[in-house]
């Protein structure tokens, strides 16, 4: 799959997803972004930044009412979202989240995407790049977070998140994976996701 591939050059030296404290981008400044959520990379070895900031771009373009993945924009959106930050420490996320725009070059619109296709690619691709496949679905699940309305990103329930979608691609392989991910229940604390009746 082309998108797989393109994603993979773009963020081929992204760390695993770790065990993080949930954030609600509600409260979330960006001074604390920047002086406490970015830096625990350095501090903290279980602490992902880059996965944190692939959410943040999955769930921004659900917000601004986009269903297009860009294999190319994540370093340029992690660098904007940065300077906004610094610019701007007393911002909440949500705000400063509506303020940055991706780069709009290599676009895959979620809506011409097979769901069952997608899962048996990412099927493929977890066995041969396992940190990377796990960054695709991190952006799909803060895209799934943002669709439900909630604000709160939990990077425990990114496992739950990936089975409850791949299940769903399986009862449905031939539903868009837009549509899979808009319609996928994940509960407001986001502890547990199901699919949505």
């Amino acid at each position: 799959m082309k998108f797989l591939a393109a994603i993979t050059l773009a963020i081929c030296l992204v760390p695993c997803v770790s065990r993080s404290a949930e954030l609600n981008l509600a409260t979330l400044t960006c001074g604390k972004y920047e002086n406490e959520v970015l830096p625990a990379a350095a501090s903290n070895p279980v602490a992902d930044s880059l996965n944190t900031v692939m959410w943040l771009f999955g769930y921004s373009v659900a917000k601004s009412g986009g269903h297009i993945m860009y294999s190319e924009a994540l370093a340029p959106f992690g660098f904007a979202l940065d300077n906004e930050c610094k610019s701007n420490p007393g911002e909440v996320m949500l705000e400063a989240l509506t303020i940055v725009k991706p780069e709009t070059k290599d676009p895959l619109d979620l809506a011409n995407v097979e769901c069952g296709s997608f899962a048996s690619r990412h099927a493929e691709f977890a066995r041969s790049d396992t940190e990377s496949a796990n960054t695709i679905m991190m952006w799909l699940f803060g895209f799934s977070v943002a669709k439900s309305g909630s604000h709160i990103f939990d990077a425990d329930s990114l496992q739950s998140f990936a089975a409850t979608l791949l299940a769903e691609c399986g009862k449905h392989p031939q539903k868009s994976l837009l549509d899979t991910v808009t319609t996928l229940k994940v509960p407001k604390n986001v502890k547990a996701s199901t699919p949505a009746k």
